[in-house]
């Protein structure tokens, strides 16, 4: 069976995580779109500008707010989405397996693994409130493909640790995986996928994804 529970807390999160950044962001990172910086951005700062885009999106829209459904999934969809390498993140969560699995079985498998990371995300930005996020120094050098931005989200109750790891394709920052609290969203999804395939194929793991999916669109719809 697949558990959402662990994905649901480091979604939701990661979230909070992004739109609190908006607290300690540059104010050129506060104006300027997340799509507009991505290039030129060091990791750190472009974390900063994807998320202060979220902030002020949801901050400025009284649906959002209120949990207009539609509204949540767009800026999910929109903001957060364009910024993550989906293909990468589905395949590691699939392992070995994926290398077996037909393109269509693949492209079926990415669609609906992005589609139930949107459900979670849209529930996470609903709970954006006044969180505040501190980075910590980037160990990293120039030259680096790949990094990990770390940082940590202090609000009511203890803080949390949220780091995240980007990769660089040409001028471009993309985050490929997100740890709260010492686990990495990808690999919480890595046995649960392979027990499925284990047990009914990648077949059997595409009709799970899709089977939660309606379940959480039937949730959202009637909630």
């Amino acid at each position: 069976m697949l558990n959402t529970l662990s994905l649901t807390r480091l979604a939701t999160a990661a979230a909070l995580s992004a739109a609190a950044l908006l607290t300690v962001a540059p104010a050129s990172a506060q104006t300027a779109p997340a799509a507009a910086t991505a290039s030129a951005a060091a990791p750190d700062a472009f974390v900063k500008a994807i998320t202060a885009d979220v902030f002020a999106t949801v901050k400025g829209d009284k649906a959002i707010q209120s949990g207009d459904v539609r509204k949540l999934i767009g800026v999910v969809d929109t903001k957060i989405l364009p910024n993550v390498n989906f293909q990468r993140m589905t395949a590691t969560a699939v392992g070995r397996n994926w290398r077996t699995a037909t393109p269509e079985q693949q492209k079926k498998l990415q669609d609906e693994f992005k589609t139930l990371l949107i459900y979670t995300y849209a529930g996470a930005v609903a709970q954006i409130k006044d969180q505040v996020v501190e980075f910590k120094p980037m160990r990293s050098r120039p030259e680096d493909t790949e990094v990990i931005v770390r940082t940590v989200v202090k609000g009511k109750g203890d803080p949390i640790q949220i780091d995240y790891r980007l990769e660089k394709a040409g001028e471009a920052w993309k985050i490929y995986d997100v740890n709260v609290l010492g686990a990495w969203l990808v690999q919480t999804y890595q046995s649960s996928f392979a027990q499925e395939v284990n047990a009914s194929g990648i077949d059997g793991l595409i009709a799970k994804l899709v089977e939660r999916n309606k379940q959480l669109a039937n949730k959202k719809t009637t909630g």
